[in-house]
């Protein structure tokens, strides 16, 4: 016996896979009405044989009992109607739960997962521009609301085990790449842990994550760097896309004033932060690098265009500074969006604010690139463990930054309050999508 005032497992479990089979957009209810045609056709030939029979065939008087002769018709058929709805319910329960057990996690509803993935599909075209943790993190937050996501990879990258790649046997650096498809993964975890282990042991392997190994071998078999991120993309069952910038081999280099005024010129993206200065300007090795074909249609075609969050000079500002990156932006019909980091970075961004971050891009692609510039609003946080490389809060004083629009909001993970949480921030560039886009 059910506790009085409470429902029966069964029966919510039946009316809560009702309600998402027939929920909006899920693209079942028409096969499920044809298959109510056809079960009320079958019964109405069914029906016909059994009132021929009765009509025609002397039958003993218990039948009298078992067709319930003596409840008015409506009330039989009232019967009979309920009867059926509870079976048919309880049935759809059971044959989810029997055909699809092998692909769904329990305690997961396949009609709710099949809604959430409609709704993925349906999702807005997102294009993320950027590299390393930051680029990585939102991808983390927007691939369980958008299926349409492209990641734009910068190829600057010259250090760890990547740099050691890049000059060893001639790749693209896939750190980035990596960590992009690992964040985008809806592989088993393990699949995914083992895709990000890094070697701390033995002559040549120390320093490599087995994800760069991969990617390399992939490289070779494949016979081209693109074809070896989209395989990979498969292995790891990524939801989405990685694509680079451009294909050519850049340096990124610098110029850094330091504190007696003097400048020094830096080659190697690795190298930049190591320099003690202020950066005044970065450019790319050679200078007109030109952009891959697929990214600049991934922009054009996006409805969302949002760059970073990641390090200002050497994850965001080298995509820019790639031939064609720059008026493909311009040119896309997309809401475009600048993330702010949350933190400065030590040897890069020292004392910035947001206003210094806009400046710095504006100084080396122009003004008005983007619409909206996303920026942190809790800075009631204490901060704990802070990184070597983390230097203090980036901060907003609530200034008009001309031509932008500026909006405040919570996007920082309380658990390390100098990076991003995955969630907020999806969830907040998406809200800024639904009010904003043209």
């Amino acid at each position: 016996m059910t506790p009085r005032g409470k429902a029966c497992p069964v029966w919510e479990s039946v009316v809560r896979s009702l309600r998402y089979w027939l929920a909006p957009g899920l693209g079942v209810k028409r096969w499920l009405l044809l298959l109510l045609v056809g079960i009320t056709e079958l019964a109405l030939a069914l029906a016909y044989v059994l009132v021929t029979i009765y009509r025609e065939q002397p039958l003993p008087p218990i039948f009298y009992y078992l067709t319930l002769q003596f409840i008015p018709r409506l009330g039989r058929a009232a019967l009979f109607g309920l009867l059926g709805l509870a079976t048919a319910g309880f049935a759809l329960v059971r044959l989810n739960r029997t055909l699809l057990s092998p692909f769904v996690q329990p305690g997961r509803d396949v009609a709710e997962i099949l809604r959430r993935h409609r709704q993925r599909e349906r999702g807005p075209r997102i294009v993320v521009i950027g590299g390393g943790t930051g680029q990585s993190t939102l991808l983390r937050g927007l691939k369980g609301m958008s299926v349409r996501l492209t990641a734009v990879v910068t190829v600057a990258d010259d250090g760890g085990s990547s740099g050691r790649l890049r000059r060893e046997m001639g790749l693209l650096p896939p750190g980035d790449f990596r960590n992009c498809l690992a964040a985008l993964a809806e592989a088993e975890p393990l699949m995914t842990a083992l895709f990000q282990y890094r070697f701390g042991r033995g002559t040549g392997l120390n320093g490599h994550a087995f994800g760069n190994l991969f990617i390399a071998a992939m490289a070779e078999i494949t016979g081209s760097f693109e074809r070896a991120v989209a395989e990979s993309s498969r292995v790891l069952a990524v939801r989405g896309r990685v694509l680079p910038c451009t294909v050519e081999h850049v340096v990124l280099a610098a110029e850094i004033r330091d504190a007696e005024g003097r400048i020094h010129r830096v080659d190697g993206e690795s190298a930049i932060p190591e320099v003690r200065g202020r950066i005044e300007r970065v450019w790319l090795i050679p200078e007109h690098a030109r952009a891959y074909p697929e990214t600049i249609r991934a922009l054009l075609e996006a409805d969302l265009i949002v760059l970073g969050p990641g390090s200002l000079y050497t994850s965001v500002l080298p995509n820019l500074l790639v031939e064609g990156i720059v008026p493909a932006i311009r040119a896309s019909r997309a809401l475009k969006v600048y993330v702010c980091n949350v933190a400065t970075q030590m040897g890069e961004t020292e004392g910035y604010g947001v206003a210094e971050h806009v400046r710095a891009i504006e100084r080396h692609v122009g003004s008005g690139l983007f619409d909206l510039v996303l920026v942190n609003s809790r800075t009631d946080v204490a901060w704990k463990e802070i990184p070597e490389e983390v230097g203090e809060l980036v901060r907003w004083d609530g200034q008009p930054i001309s031509p932008y629009t500026v909006v405040a909001m919570d996007v920082i993970d309380e658990r390390t309050p100098w990076r991003h949480d995955p969630e907020k921030l999806a969830r907040a560039l998406l809200m800024l999508y639904e009010r904003y886009r043209r």
